[in-house]
Order: structure tokens, then C-alpha cells, then sequence
């Protein structure tokens, strides 16, 4: 069974038709056999729920706010001491020995040698710094650059989240002059209901981003707020891409019989399908390469911030131009008579010729041939008349008197 939208199947040398089901060749190929748009309510429904629980979580559980946003005490110190390697654990030991509570975040920075550990808490006085660096000292003896035991190998610095809240503002107003330009852009060289389609797709990005942040409880950094601005222009590219197909296949689609408006949506995302996997993969590669190497062996946070967003956010981009954007384009457009009128106008030509009727206007398309046939019959006939050469001379003879002998002889 043929998909509607696709091309002709495959047939082998002996004429026998031989129909392709290899994923990968219909990937390949883009025939539209992935129906795509007309499965379009259950992805509605999935995103949907994605959403939603993704809203909740912002708006019940919050963020992870780091240092930067909230301000606080940043304490560093060797990951080495006069026993050997230090762990997390022994130093949140340490700090609740210290001070009677835990730190909010204790962990490892950097490889080798160089590897330190962070310790991060809220806003601490200078009487309680000094107790909390006196105490790591006895306890855990981290070792100072000569290599033997050294309170000085431990340091302090206390960050004020103003610095974060202003870089957060600076992000919000870049991200609402960037949905203002896009929406120009969209609307002017595609049309109004790409652009709604596909700034829901953008927001659809941003929510979901920033939701599993807030799910997982991954920390919120400068960094972070950066990265989310990035995969912005990644979701729309991937947009773009697929919208650009489907301007292409449904142009002049309403003169036309063949496919609806929706079959030929699909198409354009089967033909763009293997080209949006093979630009998601090529460009998670390098962010992979940043979280693994950056983060996970150099232990450079801001990598690992920078990073983790960004791999989020490019996944959410190539799922919602695929499936999110394209099916709001076709519902948007559907709601237009003229689509409709031309969808009821594609289903009847089928229903006709899965009965082995005639298409419509194919009797009046037989008399308009008849008549013409006739009509060049007769154009015919008179040529051949006069072609005759009697014909010539009979119908060049001039009528009248002029015509007639005049019977005088000449002399």
C-alpha cells in the first residue's frame, strides 16, 4: 500500500514491483512513508504533557540558582592534603563541623595536580570564614604549593548576586529582539502562520530547556543563561529548513489534484528528515566533546554549564521543527476554506478512480476533443480544397459581367 505523497516503488529487473521498508532507505530517500503530520495529534499531546509538567516544575519547585544569582561565600582549596586525595564527603564533614550545617555545593575543579576542590554556601561573616578554614586545616591538611600542609592554600571570596541578576537582564532583552526580528523575518519571506508556528516552536525550546533544569536540579550559572541564548538560533535554523521545503512542494498546490495540503507538509518534512538528523548529530558532537573532555576531565564548570544547555536545548530544537512546527503550519492552514474545499476536491478525484470512474471534467474534456477533432476535420477538408488547382481557378475567376465573354473579337 502506497503512502499518499509518495513516489513510485522500486522495481526490479523483471518488472515485478518490490516495495522498499528498510528504514534507512526511506530515510535516505524521503518519500514521505513516515506519515509524520498525520500522527500529528499524539506528538501534540506528548509535547503537551512535556510542557506542562515542565511549567509546573518552574513554577512549584523553582531553580537551582547559583553563587552568581544569589550571592554567597566561595571557598577553594587543594584536592590533595597530608593523607592523600580529599573527597566531597570529608569536606561537607569539615563544614558541618564547622559551622552546624551543610554547604550547598561542594565539588571537584580541574585534573592532575591541579585539581581543587569549591565549596560553596550562602553569604558567610568574617568570623565564620576564618573558623571554616581553620577547621579544614586540622582536619583534612591540604598541601600548599611546596608541597607540605599550609592554611594558605585555602582561600575566600565572597561573589554578590548582583553581577547574575543583571547578566539575566541583559539575556531577556537580547531574547526579546531576537523573537521581534524573527517574526519580521518569518512573515515577510514565508507567511503569517509560519511565523505563529514557529515562534511556538521557539518557546516550546526555551520551556522545556529551562524545565529540565528545574526537574533535575542542574545549577543555574551566567553560563547557563548564555547557552540558552545559542540553541535559539540552532531551533530556528533547523525551522527554517523544513518551512522552506514545504513553501517549495505546495506551491500552486490549490491548480492541482494530486496531493493535499497536509501530504505535501509531510513530504517536505520526509525530505528534510535525514538532513535535520545528519545537522543534529554533526552539532552535538563538538557540544558532547565540551561536556565530556571540558567538564568531565578538565572539571571546568563554566564548560560544563555552557555545555549541558546546550545539548538540552539543540535536542528540544530538532524534536519540535519536526513535530511541532510543520502539523501547527497544516492545522493553521486547514482552517482556510479554500484548503479545505481542495482536500474534499483530492479525496473525491481518488474515491472516483478507486471506483474506475472517470475523473471529474474527463466526460466534458471527451466532447470538448470531439468538437475540436470535428473542427479540424473541417479546417482540413478546406485546405485540401484548396489545394485543388481547378479549385484555385474556379474561385480566382472574377464574378459578374466582368466574368462573362464579352464576345468581340480582337483584332
Amino acid at each position: 500500500m502506497a503512502t499518499p505523497g509518495s513516489d513510485t516503488p522500486s522495481t526490479e529487473s523483471s518488472g515485478s514491483v518490490k516495495p522498499t521498508t528498510s528504514v534507512f532507505h526511506r530515510l535516505h530517500t524521503g518519500t514521505g512513508a513516515f506519515d509524520i503530520v498525520g500522527k500529528r495529534m499524539r506528538w501534540y499531546v506528548s509535547i503537551g504533557l512535556l510542557f506542562l509538567v515542565c511549567v509546573a516544575s518552574m513554577g512549584l519547585k523553582g531553580f537551582n540558582l547559583g553563587i552568581d544569582f544569589e550571592g554567597g561565600t566561595k571557598i577553594q582549596m587543594p584536592a590533595v592534603g597530608a593523607k592523600g586525595e580529599i573527597n566531597p564527603d570529608e569536606v561537607q564533614g569539615a563544614f558541618r563541623d564547622a559551622l552546624g550545617k551543610p554547604a550547598e555545593t561542594v565539588q571537584l575543579a580541574g585534573s592532575g595536580s591541579s585539581q581543587s576542590i569549591q565549596i560553596r554556601s550562602e553569604s558567610l561573616s568574617f568570623a565564620e570564614v576564618g573558623k571554616l578554614k581553620q577547621t579544614l586545616f586540622t582536619e583534612l591538611q591540604p598541601l600548599g604549593a611546596g608541597g607540605q600542609p599550609s592554611q594558605q592554600a585555602i582561600s575566600d571570596s565572597a561573589v554578590s548576586g548582583t553581577w547574575g541578576a543583571e547578566i539575566t537582564q541583559q539575556a531577556l532583552l537580547a531574547l526579546g529582539v531576537f523573537l521581534v526580528l524573527v517574526t519580521i523575518f518569518l512573515a515577510f519571506y514565508f507567511e503569517r502562520w509560519m511565523a505563529v508556528a514557529a515562534l511556538i516552536a521557539l518557546v516550546h525550546d526555551v520551556v522545556v530547556t529551562a524545565g529540565v533544569y528545574s526537574l533535575i536540579g542542574f545549577e543555574v550559572t551566567p553560563s547557563t543563561v548564555i547557552g540558552l541564548l545559542t540553541i535559539l538560533g540552532f531551533s530556528l535554523y533547523d525551522t527554517v529548513v523544513v518551512f522552506d521545503k514545504v513553501k517549495e512542494n505546495t506551491r500552486g498546490l490549490l491548480g492541482l489534484t494530486r496531493r493535499t495540503y497536509a501530504e505535501a507538509a509531510n513530504l517536505a518534512v520526509n525530505q528534510t528528515l535525514m538532513r535535520s538528523i545528519n545537522t543534529s548529530v554533526v552539532a552535538l558532537l563538538p557540544v558532547l566533546g565540551l561536556l565530556i573532555i571540558g567538564a568531565g576531565m578538565l572539571g571546568v564548570g563554566v564548560l560544563r554549564d555552557l555545555a549541558l544547555v546546550q545539548l538540552i536545548g539543540m535536542i528540544a530544537g530538532a524534536v519540535s521543527s519536526l513535530l511541532l512546527a510543520t502539523p501547527l503550519v497544516v492545522d493553521f492552514k486547514m482552517r482556510d476554506p479554500k484548503f479545505r474545499a481542495h482536500a474534499a476536491k483530492v479525496q473525491q478525484r481518488r474515491e472516483r478512480k478507486n471506483a474506475g470512474l472517470p475523473a471529474e471534467g474527463a466526460e466534458e474534456s471527451r466532447e470538448n476533443g470531439g468538437s475540436d477533432q470535428r473542427a479540424m476535420a473541417t479546417s482540413a477538408s478546406g485546405s485540401a480544397r484548396g489545394s485543388n488547382p481547378e479549385s484555385r481557378r474556379s474561385t480566382s475567376r472574377p464574378a459578374g459581367k466582368s466574368g462573362r465573354p464579352s464576345g468581340k473579337k480582337r483584332r
